[in-house]
């Protein structure tokens, strides 16, 4: 009978060799697993990499766990809460007016209308100067190359109506209602009639010159007034955007800047050209004073003449 063989025991499957264990708390990083042996890499089944967690198992507390990695092209810097205020993109006076507030503006447009306002009377008070000035030296010419006034009055146009030419109709006016009336009181109702004419015309010449002088006096402080709020402005802007950036500062700085500069051009043409018609007009009121002057003179030595010839005709009746 044949002895069958007694059956062999499997060979038992070497080991895996057990894989050690980070220590709690210790870096990854710096932990490195032995690799195992050949026959056990072939002997174990391939396993899912993103095997499901056991249910029940607890997580190692001592490995930190990575945070996930910025996409690319992202910024790691995160936007501000508040971004600074970008600057106006027109700098230009006509920008500048146009970004400024309504009070400002307002400021601003009131400058302007006294800027145009001293330029307008400055060019009408010019033209009435200068034709003031020619009217009254001809007539101080014809005066002094005349013998009486009853000469220059004949020699005035009908129409001609300025103060030279009035001074002139006044004066030969009141000569010939005072004909048998004492000499010295034609001349002193004479001077006394002349005198109001100069004022007259004096102050009619000064007639618009006194809003240069309101604004060459006032335009600075509404300048500065633009200015003050404009700055606070700017003051508002920083506690708005809680921040001292320049772009939140400037554009409040240059708006009040610009109502102060407008302020001064309004100012200083007013303030200069008031100089110059007040130098003026004392010029004009001079010439007026030499053209009286003139007039009394011929009315004086009319009245000698008048004076004379009754004298003469007494003594030819007498004899």
């Amino acid at each position: 009978m044949p002895v069958q063989a007694a059956p062999t025991a499997a060979a038992p499957a070497p080991a895996t060799q057990a894989q050690p264990v980070a220590p709690p708390g210790g870096p990854a990083a710096h932990f490195h697993a032995a690799p195992p042996p050949p026959s056990a890499v072939q002997a174990l089944p391939p396993t899912d990499a993103a095997a499901a967690p056991v249910p029940g198992a607890v997580a190692p507390t001592g490995t930190p766990t990575a945070a996930p990695a910025p996409a690319l092209g992202m910024s790691m810097a995160t936007p501000p809460d508040h971004p600074p205020a970008l600057l106006p993109h027109d700098l230009s006076p006509w920008g500048m007016f146009m970004a400024a507030a309504l009070v400002v503006q307002i400021v601003m447009v009131g400058l302007a209308l006294a800027s145009v306002a001293t330029w307008t009377v400055w060019l009408v008070k010019s033209v009435e100067l200068a034709m003031g000035k020619a009217k009254v030296r001809g007539l101080l010419r014809a005066l002094r190359g005349a013998t009486s006034l009853d000469g220059v009055l004949r020699a005035l146009p009908a129409g001609r109506t300025d103060p030279a030419a009035t001074l002139v109709r006044s004066a030969a006016a009141e000569l010939e209602a005072s004909r048998a009336l004492p000499a010295d009181g034609v001349k002193e109702r004479v001077a006394i009639s002349l005198n109001r004419i100069e004022a007259a015309a004096a102050r009619r010449m000064m007639t618009g010159t006194g809003i240069l002088a309101t604004i060459g006096a006032t335009a600075p402080f509404i300048g500065l007034f633009g200015t003050v709020w404009g700055i606070m402005n700017s003051f508002i802007g920083i506690s708005k955007a809680q921040t001292t950036n320049l772009a939140v500062v400037a554009p409040g700085i240059a708006e009040a800047l610009l109502a102060t500069a407008i302020g001064l051009v309004a100012a200083i043409p007013a303030v200069v050209i008031y100089n110059i018609f007040a130098r003026a007009i004392a010029g004009y009121k001079a010439e007026l004073s030499d053209t009286s002057a003139e007039v009394m003179r011929h009315l004086s030595r009319d009245l000698d003449r008048a004076q004379a010839r009754h004298v003469s005709h007494l003594r030819a009746a007498a004899e």
